[in-house]
């Protein structure tokens, strides 16, 4: 076997690592996502007065992704920066065994300030996991297969998305909280022990701050222009699809089961993981703005369309009885088709947008700043957004989160299309 084999072949195994790292932390992420109408339901946050001021129950909910969202800031510049000036490899390591720790705590969760406070630390873990992985494919890829490469390892993501999210809500109809934490207690421990025997160390070191540099690197600063309005979209209509679903109906929802809601975030990551095993290539080869633009507006116009996801149900006589979901609303079948539309739209918009901060990260010697810099312009919409959908769940109406999330994801592309065309003219989507 000549050395270039083995290469690829010592190449892949570390890609193959990556991706179950990258299952672990999505099969994590998405069983609280699925659960988190349960826990709403089950925790039931009343509305509280704390020093005189008054908290709504709608600020309360909110806090229940805020919490996770605000450790996950908090988190991001000293990870990145542990990343780029130490070894990834022992980063990541660290970073998995926190979370075999932490998944353990979900089943003596008991109030709402527990529960944030058990998420917050998920938060961190979460980000870490995100940030070491998708910074050691990016640079063991080859140049120009950056996006097929982050691609796949985002569908290994939506793919725990998808067995987590069904899993999850079976398991818990069946047996509750408790065991769902041990399966995704010991699958931590799994990525664990393969991360440490397969992985290479990570021999790059960065000196000094690489994130002042790339703050004002213009291509950054250009996606950022669309990713910071993006992140109030999609943080507040991804985590709402399944509160829709799974809430009570004095509430505004539709009252499913558990496992009937895992069917709605299902839904979305299906179709976002089949759509990346191939559009990551095609953003290699056509480019990354166009592939931005187009799923970037396509979320936002979908996610709009959700509220009427009641009167298409009626009109087409969807209200059935299906085994093991049960009896399902004229809503449900339809929300269904829209969370798969939106997973669609978002499969072309974020191996495209991911490679880009690779690209720039590499070629300035700091690959995990860059994607630091990539979570924390996202952070204001995911900490703000969901404490706006709680408030416009409670004051004005369920339909309102969908509005005005999708309005967000509109005026990002319009406002990432109109820098591109001042930087590049007639030509600018297909620039870069």
């Amino acid at each position: 076997m000549s050395n270039a084999d083995t290469g690829n072949g010592e190449k892949r195994s570390q890609f193959w690592a990556l991706y179950l790292t990258r299952f672990a932390e999505g099969f994590g992420f998405i069983t609280l996502l699925t659960l988190l109408p349960t826990y709403i339901n089950t925790l039931d946050p009343q509305a509280t007065t704390v020093l005189g001021v008054t908290i709504s129950a709608g600020f309360i909910i909110g806090m229940y992704t805020t919490g996770f969202t605000l450790a996950q800031t908090v988190a991001v510049i000293p990870l990145a920066w542990a990343g780029d000036r130490f070894d990834k490899r022992l980063v990541l390591i660290a970073v998995l065994g926190v979370g075999a720790g932490v998944y353990t705590l979900f089943p003596f969760v008991d109030s709402s300030g527990s529960f944030v406070l058990v998420r917050a630390l998920q938060g961190f873990v979460v980000t870490g996991a995100g940030l070491m992985t998708l910074s050691l494919v990016g640079e063991i890829a080859d140049v120009g297969t950056r996006a097929d490469k982050i691609g796949k390892a985002n569908a290994a993501a939506f793919a725990a998305s998808i067995v987590g999210s069904l899993g999850a809500g079976a398991v818990y109809d069946s047996v509750g909280f408790g065991p769902v934490f041990a399966i995704i207690t010991v699958l931590m421990i799994v990525a664990w022990v393969i991360t440490w025997g397969v992985l290479d160390a990570d021999p790059t070191r960065v000196e000094g701050f690489p994130f002042t540099d790339l703050a004002v690197n213009r291509r950054i600063v250009t996606i950022s222009t669309f990713r910071t309005q993006y992140a109030f979209a999609v943080t507040m209509v991804r985590t709402w699809i399944p509160i829709y679903a799974g809430t009570q109906m004095a509430a505004g929802g539709l009252a499913v089961g558990a496992t009937a809601v895992a069917v709605t975030v299902t839904g979305e990551k299906a179709t976002n993981m089949v759509g990346q095993l191939f559009t990551g290539r095609l953003s290699d080869a056509y480019g990354r703005s166009l592939f931005v633009f187009a799923g970037g507006g396509a979320y936002g116009l979908i996610a709009v369309l959700i509220p009427f996801a009641p009167m298409v149900g009626t009109a087409l006589g969807a209200a059935v009885t299906v085994p093991i979901l049960g009896e399902l609303p004229p809503a449900y079948l339809p929300l269904v088709a829209f969370s798969g539309l939106l997973g669609v739209a978002d499969s072309f918009r974020e191996p495209a947008s991911m490679a880009l901060f690779a690209d720039e990260g590499t070629d300035d010697g700091g690959v995990a700043s860059s994607f630091g810099i990539r979570e924390l312009v996202w952070r204001p919409g995911s900490v703000a957004g969901p404490l706006i959908a709680g408030w416009l769940m409670v004051e004005v109406s369920m339909a309102s989160v969908f509005y005005v999330g999708g309005a967000f994801a509109i005026t990002g592309v319009v406002a990432f299309l109109a820098v591109l065309a001042h930087d590049h003219g007639r030509a600018a989507l297909t620039a870069w």
